[in-house]
């Protein structure tokens, strides 16, 4: 049976507004799991030990916390061992369109572009990022109007061209289209993701790129870092980590959907790859499913 934790948020964005911010300072952090339409920059300070979950990724987070959340993207945010008397939090939404293709495609904005295309999954900044845009983030809702614009430009573009940004979902839990920059690769992941609930050989995955298995097996770790049956397992787990969360199906019913052989082994590898078991993982999205606490708008760009 198929159910839902999951709010649907309707921002306060108009047709007429380029971005919102919004900010607060409190002792506790709950922001329930939700999502919405728009693009959503959120920077969290003074709250290491709260629980942060994104798409099929839970993580305690530390005392800097920049996320950078794509449109209809599961997220959300709870106090869990947080003990800090002043969390603050600074929310910048701006719409999936306020950047169109043509616009993305030209060459100046080609990291904005990559990053923007990544942001389905969630992005996470290092902390050596977020010191160096904190202070702009936090400032610009004293700005308005065109520089205002200008200035969150400014500081995406800084963003897109920062490293050690990381995602945090699963392509496979949120159904987007594989990315690796070639060709091969993709159809290879293509043919996982339509196979996943069955027996998928490394022969057969071989077989659909016309390669030898051992060519293959070096191929792919080679282009994903990562092993074919790592890659396989990372796919189920996506589909998996989503039934649990939009589902009351069991969780060995789960398990056996999502291609695993046996309800140990599942359990093993979900606890390995995402750090809780499947239950515990299913019991943090019911806790993070709340109602939305109400946020006070202080601009509309």
């Amino acid at each position: 049976m198929m159910t839902s934790n999951v709010m649907r948020e309707t921002t306060p964005l108009t047709a007429g507004d380029c971005f919102t911010v919004f900010a607060k300072t409190d002792n506790k952090l709950e922001l329930p799991l939700h999502y919405h339409d728009d693009y959503e920059l959120h920077l969290i300070l003074n709250a290491k030990g709260a629980k942060r979950v994104v798409g099929g990724h839970i993580e305690l987070i530390d005392d800097l916390e920049l996320l950078l959340i794509g449109p209809d993207l599961y997220h959300g945010w709870f106090t869990h061992e947080c003990e800090s008397e002043e969390i603050t939090e600074i929310v910048i939404q701006f719409h999936k369109d306020l950047f169109d293709e043509k616009f993305l495609r030209r060459n100046q904005l080609s990291f904005l572009k990559g990053m923007l295309q990544r942001a389905p999954l969630g992005i996470a900044f290092s902390p050596e990022t977020i010191s160096a845009v904190k202070e702009r983030i936090l400032a610009l809702n004293k700005q308005s109007g065109f520089t205002s614009v200008l200035e969150l430009l400014s500081i995406l573009h800084e963003l897109s061209t920062s490293v050690n940004m990381k995602t945090l979902s699963d392509p496979a839990f949120i159904n987007e289209k594989f990315n690796h920059n070639s060709r091969r690769v993709e159809k290879v992941f293509e043919h996982m993701n339509n196979n996943y609930q069955r027996k998928v050989t490394l022969a057969e995955v071989a077989r659909v790129v016309h390669m030898p298995e051992a060519s293959f097996s070096r191929f792919i770790k080679k282009r994903t870092g990562k092993t074919f049956t790592d890659s396989l397992n990372e796919i189920r787990l996506g589909h998996a980590s989503r039934m649990l969360i939009d589902s009351t199906t069991t969780v060995a019913e789960i398990a056996y959907e999502c291609g695993f052989n046996n309800i140990s082994n599942f359990n093993r590898i979900f606890k390995r790859k995402k750090r809780s078991t499947p239950n515990e993982f299913r019991s943090t999205y019911m806790l993070a499913g709340f109602a939305l606490d109400a946020r006070v708008e202080l601009k509309a760009s």
